[in-house]
């Protein structure tokens, strides 16, 4: 502080000296003069000097009682905090006490409110996968609230809460049992939403429009199978739609809709033709060219056949029909011997017979080549799937099963061509034989009646 004091002192010594000299060069100034102005900067200085030590010993005796405040303050604060930890330790071994006591009280409730607990997860999970859920949505939610509260806290479930519980589980039993019908939005083909009756059969199926409907349970919507099973499934859907009372026969998926995502994957009639390939596509090309040839040879000879019976009626030959123009050759021939009328009338017969037999080899042929087809596809296909093998290896076996089974595909295709024309061909050439024995047989008939004339 007197260090302070006399540093000061001088400054304002150096400033008084600065001003004197700029008031001696301003104007005459007496040393008299001087030496009284100094004396007065001295007590000016003095005085302020007094002023300012009076303020800083103020201050510092605040400043003290600050530090004692505090210090009063924080012993406070840790008697308090010694009592708060006394409590807290009274607390936990009381605590314990009423745990201990609640425990022995419960007594085989305890064990009650664990299987309530376990049976309220359980159900919860069950009713998100439930169709039921399509037409009762939010029936999980009490019961995952209430798993999880006797999970985490020591509050035992009331009354209400184990009835609402058995309320549940007899409804989700009851419900499975009922085919019941209500109004709500599927998700239609296109992804646009449409007000739909909608068809819950028990836990296992949903229908709407004649369709099978898909539940999401992570949204809770409903919405359109992508691809429906196959018709005799949707036609029973159909049915029991439209069905008002009594009893209807229905596809039913007991799995839930495990069976149904198999059906919906396995290929129509179609799609597996396809899958034939360009062999399978030549093999139905051979097979309509049969049906094509054969309705036109069965059409022709039923033609034929009833001409000749109409002829066989007559004793006038008719150009119309190969019977009249056999018969014709005995008027052309009217005085030849026997024999040489028997060539005559067995050329006429060879003459006929390409037009009784017209294209039966043909079909024949193709009743022999539609099933080797069927093999030369089978055998490609192998290949092929073989070949998969060999790149990918057999640690997917639907790679395997799924070429085996496009590659069989043609073989069917060879049989389904080959059965029916063989059948064909044996039916045709039958009544083309028959035909051709009523020829031979009014040529024997004539040959004998002209032996004897001649005889």
């Amino acid at each position: 502080m007197k260090l302070f004091t006399k540093m000061t002192k001088i400054a304002l010594f150096g400033a008084t000296l600065g001003f004197a000299g700029n008031s001696v060069a301003a104007e005459a100034m007496d040393l008299d003069s001087l030496l009284k102005t100094l004396e007065q900067g001295k007590t000016q200085q003095s005085a302020q000097n007094k002023q300012r030590e009076q303020e800083f010993a103020a201050r510092q005796n605040e400043q003290v009682q600050m530090l004692k405040n505090t210090q009063a303050k924080r012993n406070q604060m840790l008697v308090e905090s010694e009592r708060l930890e006394t409590q807290f330790e009274e607390n936990e071994v009381k605590l314990a006490n009423l745990t201990d006591t609640l425990s022995k009280r419960m007594g085989s409730l305890k064990e009650l409110f664990g299987v309530l607990q376990q049976v309220a997860g359980d159900s919860s999970n069950k009713f998100a996968t439930s169709v039921v859920s399509a037409q009762l949505p939010g029936r999980g939610a009490f019961m995952d609230e209430l798993a999880q509260k006797m999970g985490s806290t020591s509050k035992l479930a009331s009354i209400e809460d184990i009835e609402k519980v058995w309320f549940e589980l007899q409804r989700e039993m009851t419900e499975q049992g009922k085919v019941s019908r209500f109004t709500t939005d599927v998700i239609v083909e296109g992804g646009n939403k449409a007000k739909q009756e909608v068809m819950r059969v028990g836990a296992f199926n949903l229908i709407s429009e004649g369709k099978y409907l898909d539940y999401n349970t992570s949204t809770n919507t409903l919405s359109e199978l992508t691809r429906q099973p196959v018709g005799r499934y949707t036609s029973t859907a159909n049915d029991l739609q439209q069905a008002k009372s009594g009893t209807v026969q229905f596809a039913l998926d007991p799995t839930g809709g495990s069976i149904l995502g198999l059906l919906v994957q396995a290929p129509d009639t179609s799609e597996q033709v396809h899958q034939g390939g360009a062999v399978g596509y030549v093999i139905l090309g051979v097979g309509l060219l049969a049906l094509i040839i054969a309705i036109e040879r069965f059409v022709s000879l039923m033609l034929m056949g009833s001409k000749i019976r109409r002829q066989l009626k007559d004793s006038v030959p008719r150009g119309d029909n190969p019977l009249g123009r056999v018969m014709k050759v005995k008027d052309q021939y009217p005085d030849v011997a026997y024999d040489t009328l028997e060539l005559k009338l067995s050329e006429a017969i060879l003459r006929e017979m390409p037009k009784i037999t017209r294209n039966l080899t043909l079909i024949k042929i193709i009743s022999v080549v539609a099933p080797l087809l069927g093999l030369l596809g089978t055998v490609t296909g192998m290949i092929n799937t073989f070949q998969a093998i060999t790149l990918f290896g057999t640690g997917d076996p639907k790679l395997m099963a799924g070429g085996i089974s496009q590659a069989l595909v043609t073989t069917v295709l060879g049989l389904v061509v080959a059965i029916p024309t063989v059948f064909l061909y044996t039916l045709l050439n039958t009544r083309s034989k028959n035909l051709l024995l009523i020829l031979q047989e009014q040529s024997a008939g004539i040959i004998a009646e002209r032996s004897e004339k001649g005889a």
